[in-house]
């Protein structure tokens, strides 16, 4: 599911919305995530999961292509651990 066909759902369950209102609602909700995210804060969405940001050391890698060996910088990676209703219903035990 992408973004649209996500507003498209949530308009269509909430006939009494705008639809422009609810893209505004799912966008601020991204935002507002992306933002914690970038300040290094976790978010938690009780019964689907949490979103955090590991951070990965720097450290030599190697170019596949050459074999020569390259620098690879630290860098921060967005990290997903599925809550456990909804680990449970794609394992089908809810």
């Amino acid at each position: 599911m992408i973004r649209s066909e996500l507003i498209q759902q949530i308009a269509d369950d909430n006939p009494h919305l705008y639809q422009r209102d609810v893209e505004r609602i799912v966008n601020t909700i991204f935002d507002e995530v992306t933002a914690a995210m970038a300040r290094g804060d976790r978010v938690e969405l009780r019964g689907f999961g949490a979103f955090s940001v590991k951070q990965r050391d720097a450290r030599i890698g190697r170019n596949p292509r050459t074999g020569e060996t390259v620098n690879v910088e630290e860098k921060h990676v967005p990290f997903f651990k599925t809550g456990k209703l909804l680990r449970d219903r794609l394992n089908g035990k809810a």
